[in-house]
């Protein structure tokens, strides 16, 4: 695959529940709006780059490399860097939210689904559709279960050993998130699902929100809560990322999707249309 242009859309906190080389994965659009995974990719990742002195994070900016589609992934969009460390990277311009999110929209809303069954029939053989745009028609519930609080003894494994971890500077730590969080929803058809949210996002608003709360657990979900409800459900108009594990989807799972990024633009109201 020649030089690819992407825009990123999505990174996904990593999770010790992942193969060992999807534990992190990035996803986007092309330029025709179609969707692209790229995997594995390095922890520094994480980090963001730095322009005119300011750090900033990768997501909805354009990033230009050379990928290989993965011999050993049947999901048409997977891809992996040629280059491991994105040595050949090409940082381009970042599409800012500005208008609203108009130039956001005009490239990640060209394909949006609306019947979740529609988009899991798509997810078989030999469409294989892995990852979405997908539009609720209402979501009813945002929910938290615990969950282990140290990474797993093998990730913690791979961390001594490198690979993934090696490149990670000092001041990055990726901490296990000691929850899981939810959305539940329904969509055109009024079918109810509930789905883990993977994205990146919603671990560092915990970790935002723990801080403020002096380590009390408790307030802090309350916190995230309180954002999701009081801001994104009574303010965003939320579009949902959603993407396949290879394991889950490989087994063909009643549902292999998961939320791996939120899309949110204010929501407009009718008297902006004229």
């Amino acid at each position: 695959m020649p030089r690819t242009k992407v825009l990123l859309t999505v990174i996904t906190y990593p999770l010790p529940s992942r193969s060992y080389d999807e534990l992190v994965c990035t996803a986007g659009m092309l330029e025709d709006g179609s969707w692209i995974r790229i995997y594995p990719v390095p922890l520094k990742f994480y980090s963001g780059f730095k322009r005119d002195g300011k750090t900033k994070t990768f997501k909805y900016t354009w990033i230009t490399l050379e990928l290989s589609k993965r011999e050993d992934d049947f999901r048409p969009e997977s891809y992996s860097p040629n280059n491991y460390n994105f040595s050949d990277i090409e940082i381009g311009d970042t599409v800012e939210p500005k208008s609203n999110w108009l130039k956001r929209k005009e490239i990640c809303l060209k394909n949006v689904w609306f019947d979740l069954q529609a988009l899991i029939e798509s997810s078989k053989a030999p469409t294989n559709t892995s990852l979405a745009v997908f539009k609720p028609s209402k979501i009813t519930q945002f929910s938290w279960t615990e969950t282990e609080r140290e990474w797993k003894d093998t990730w913690k494994a791979i961390r001594q050993q490198g690979s993934l971890f090696e490149d990670v500077d000092p001041e990055i730590k990726i901490k296990k998130l000691p929850y899981k969080f939810y959305y539940h929803f329904e969509d055109e058809n009024g079918k109810g699902s509930k789905m883990m949210i993977e994205d990146w996002e919603i671990g560092q608003l915990f970790w935002k929100c723990l801080d403020k709360a002096n380590g009390d657990e408790k307030m802090a979900l309350q916190k995230v809560k309180e954002k999701y409800d009081d801001d994104f459900l009574k303010n965003k108009d939320i579009h949902l990322f959603l993407g396949t594990t290879k394991q889950f989807h490989q087994k063909r799972a009643k549902n292999p999707f998961v939320i791996i990024g939120v899309f949110y633009p204010k929501k407009e109201s009718q008297l902006s249309l004229f």
